[in-house]
């Protein structure tokens, strides 16, 4: 966070954010600068939505077996559109890279990478929608402690165990999530 914006670092909710929406959320931010922030949650999974289920309603067909991964509740905005995390082992021309070797892609190219053994990512998730904050918007809730950071690793980005992933991320700083306190607020 050399530049004072959060891109490439894990959000972690605290109990008391006062948003159901965002309950035990894990958001990733993938892009930050002085008039907005955007991440995708990492824990949200949509019941009974596998990536092929995904893929196979937009027309592609995959030339190979793919895991049953879920596709993920990235954020409340623009929930019917779609992005993919990935590693950056696969970069198309319009991805984004978030840092740590992470990449983020929204397009109909990186959904075909999955699909077949072209250039396919080591590693990936699915999302539909994401989070978005307006110009300082991100910095003051972090300011009220609605939000606490900590490193992003490809361990826990692309980790399947989506009940675990908000207690091993506070586990990262040292946090145990019987001892937080749903209130908010600065001392």
């Amino acid at each position: 966070m050399e530049s004072g914006f959060f891109c490439g670092q894990l959000l972690i909710a605290m109990p008391g954010i006062g948003d159901r929406r965002f309950h035990r959320a894990l958001i990733l931010i993938c892009a930050h600068d002085d008039q907005h922030a955007m991440g995708l949650a990492l824990n949200n999974p949509v019941e009974g939505l596998t990536v092929q289920d995904l893929l196979e309603k937009l027309d592609l067909k995959a030339t190979i077996t793919l895991p049953p991964d879920l596709v993920l509740v990235g954020g409340p905005v623009e929930q019917e559109r779609g992005f993919v995390l990935h590693t950056t082992d696969y970069c198309g021309e319009f991805s984004l890279k978030v840092g740590g070797g992470v990449a983020l892609s929204a397009t109909r190219e990186v959904l075909e990478a999955i699909a077949s053994h072209n250039g396919q990512p080591s590693k990936s998730l699915l999302a539909l929608g994401y989070a978005g904050w307006g110009a300082g918007q991100l910095e003051e809730e972090i300011k009220q402690n609605v939000w606490l950071t900590c490193d992003a690793d490809e361990e826990l980005i692309f980790d399947h165990d989506y009940e675990r992933k908000w207690t091993r991320a506070l586990a990262k700083l040292g946090v145990d999530p019987e001892r937080l306190s749903s209130a908010t607020g600065r001392a």
